[in-house]
């Protein structure tokens, strides 16, 4: 059965407001601005997006059509070749959740495709401060609670409290809510998410009351400082490679001791401005960006013993 097919018949079982493209280039989705086509990109919206998903899932795996999770592509290298099968977009699903409307004051709960920007101004909003760390920080709610985002000294799971999602339960996808108790699970970039087949639908953030303005302040600074460290000068996907308190100092610092800022691979370089920032030029290839990653892992480990473990991940068809 053609992809094409299969979707039809999806919809027409469970409908749904719908966008569908074909060949779609994942360049077009992706803040590192590279990637190959998706066999099929969708982006389910409306009242319909649930049974959707849940009857899309169900029946991609009884069918064998592999269904990649987008949020904002922002921590994410799509190979050249491009992803094959269905790459089911969140972005639509977006906002405060219905369960906000039975929460406590202190307490925001978010859709998976809200951005992760949008979320600190929800806080704000309400008065509420914890999400400060995520101002200006590109990507959406479900990719942060998934890998655990972390910044400023500050992590998602820190403010946690429960996270809706879709699982895979014996033979069929049910929802379900995943309570956090002591971070159990977590770790550094780290969630129990990474290793669950599970769509994340919502998460709730328990946090404190706090003044307006102060909140506001702490997430303008964090805005400006990343654009003074350059992350929005070029297509990236911010940090590179992860932080190792063992390796006695950051990775950035790392790199740029050992002469790697502007080392370039095609149009991928490593950023002249923050060593642990890797750049699409203007014309790089997720094979340029990846053959550089492996160059500087090489690198550092001939320099200094470390072996650095990529943030970025590379997916699709390698």
């Amino acid at each position: 059965m053609s992809i094409k097919i299969f979707i039809e018949q999806c919809l027409n079982d469970y409908p749904c407001e719908v966008e569908i493209r074909y060949d779609e280039p994942m360049a077009d989705h992706t803040t590192f601005k590279v990637g190959g086509k998706a066999d099929c990109w969708i982006r389910p919206d409306g009242e319909g997006f649930l049974s959707f998903c849940i009857g899309l899932l169900s029946r991609a795996k009884e069918s064998g059509i592999p269904v990649f999770i987008l949020g904002g592509g922002a921590n994410i290298v799509v190979s050249d070749k491009g992803i094959r099968g269905i790459v089911l977009d969140m972005g639509c699903w977006d906002g405060e959740s219905v369960w906000s409307l039975c929460t406590s004051d202190d307490e925001i709960v978010l859709r998976s495709g809200t951005s992760i920007d949008e979320a600190a101004d929800t806080a704000l909003a309400s008065g509420l401060c914890g999400l400060e760390f995520l101002a200006g920080m590109p990507g959406t709610v479900g990719g942060a609670v998934w890998m655990n985002a972390r910044c400023y000294g500050s992590e998602v799971s820190d403010v946690l409290s429960w996270v809706e999602i879709i699982e895979k339960e014996e033979n069929d996808y049910a929802i379900k809510r995943i309570e956090i108790n002591n971070k159990e699970g977590f770790g550094y970039k780290q969630s129990p998410f990474q290793k669950m087949d599970c769509i994340i639908l919502s998460a709730a953030f328990k946090l404190k009351k706090g003044d307006k303005e102060n909140i506001l302040n702490e997430m303008e600074k964090n805005r400006q400082d990343r654009q003074d460290k350059g992350h929005y000068l070029f297509p990236c996907a911010g940090s590179a490679f992860k932080n190792n308190h063992a390796f006695g100092k950051p990775t950035g610092v790392i790199i740029d001791e050992l002469g790697l800022k502007g080392l370039e691979r095609g149009g991928a370089q490593v950023a002249q401005f923050h060593g642990n920032i890797i750049i699409n030029t203007g014309k790089a290839t997720a094979n340029d960006i990846r053959l550089l990653t492996d160059e500087i892992i090489a690198k550092v480990e001939k320099g200094t013993g470390f072996v650095l473990e990529p943030e970025i991940l590379f997916v699709g068809q390698w």
